[in-house]
């Protein structure tokens, strides 16, 4: 017994050596990577009509016995050669996907794709964003938001269809679209912004610490975490607030003007049934019920720009990914960031 306990120890420290090097070497691999450019990425184009094409066949082979099949696919054979003597072509769909975090990080990919699609997308085509975000920090999603104007000012249609939720930041991309689609409980809304942080000094004066903030600029920082808060820093902080609250509102406004504004930028929720009768939403639809309907009569392409990324790069990533998400959500509470 007293072998197999002193076995277990060994065992457990070999393991706990093996994963701290695997750490160092991942790190050094992140840090190296840091100082040298992106690899560079490629654009994926998958036909969404194909999908839903093959969807349907599998399910009528399964269904169907030989002779309605056969039957069935000569019938779809003649539509098919009677749209390709058409000489008018199809409208196209460019198909897009936000998933959004705190940092709107899938910007990255969303400013190619809209590079690329505006190439060749007209006015008689259409850009569809499945968007879902609860909202993040502000220079993130401003920027995510920019990119998304640059479909609406080169006159293409852009319909933005979100299933589960698009708050906050999340709506300020949303309400961009000339077509906002929600699912019906959806959540949608929050036009408002928040900032938060601990404040220690209590603490610290309690132990005989003293934190000093020394600055150069009278409002360079308002609020701190170890040092002492005064009113006129919190007045400060809280015009600062309000400033950034009425730019969001009047972006919003912008592109949305038939919503009640001061009325629903209270940084209250709806559900899509309630976002709907505050005119937040256009219509109830899922974005699969959308696309399908839309691939009947259009072609349909999901764009992905994927970011070709090294072993190093990958290595990094994964050691480094969690202790990020960690840190990230201590600095976000620490901080005096904004976020929508």
């Amino acid at each position: 017994m007293e072998f197999f306990t002193e076995y277990a120890s060994f065992l457990a420290k070999t393991v706990t050596l093996v994963i701290a090097i695997l750490v160092v070497l991942a790190s050094f691999a992140a840090l190296r990577s840091k100082g040298r450019r992106k690899s560079a990425g490629q654009l994926q184009v998958s036909k969404l009509n194909d999908f839903y094409k093959g969807l349907r066949e599998r399910l009528e082979q399964t269904l169907l016995d030989k002779d309605q099949l056969k039957a069935l696919r000569k019938g779809q054979a003649k539509s098919e050669k009677k749209q390709k003597k058409k000489p008018d072509a199809k409208p196209r769909v460019f198909v897009l996907d936000f998933d959004g975090d705190i940092k709107a990080s899938a910007t990255e990919s969303l400013r190619h794709e809209i590079t690329a699609l505006l190439t060749l997308a007209t006015p008689k085509d259409e850009v569809v964003l499945r968007l879902e975000s609860g909202g993040g920090m502000v220079h993130s999603y401003g920027l995510a938001s920019s990119q998304l104007a640059r479909v609406r000012e080169a006159g293409v249609p852009l319909t933005v269809c979100i299933d589960k939720v698009a708050a906050s930041g999340g709506y300020m991309m949303a309400c961009i679209g000339e077509k906002i689609i929600s699912a019906p409980f959806a959540i949608l809304g929050s036009i408002g912004v928040v900032a938060q942080l601990p404040n220690v000094n209590r603490l610290l004066k309690k132990h005989d610490i003293d934190f000093e903030v020394l600055t150069a600029g009278e409002y360079k920082r308002t609020l701190t975490v170890f040092g002492e808060n005064t009113e006129k820093g919190r007045e400060k902080f809280q015009e600062d607030l309000d400033i950034t609250h009425q730019l969001f509102k009047n972006f919003v406004a912008r592109y949305r003007p038939q919503l009640a504004i001061d009325e629903v930028a209270t940084g209250e929720v709806w559900l899509g049934i309630a976002a709907l009768e505050n005119k937040l939403v256009d219509e109830l639809k899922t974005s699969d019920e959308y696309l399908a309907e839309r691939a009947k009569q259009s072609e349909v392409y999901h764009l992905h720009y994927a970011e070709r990324k090294s072993l190093q790069e990958r290595i990094g990533m994964a050691a480094s990914g969690s202790v990020d998400r960690v840190l990230l959500s201590w600095c976000s509470r620490l901080t005096q960031q904004r976020f929508w």
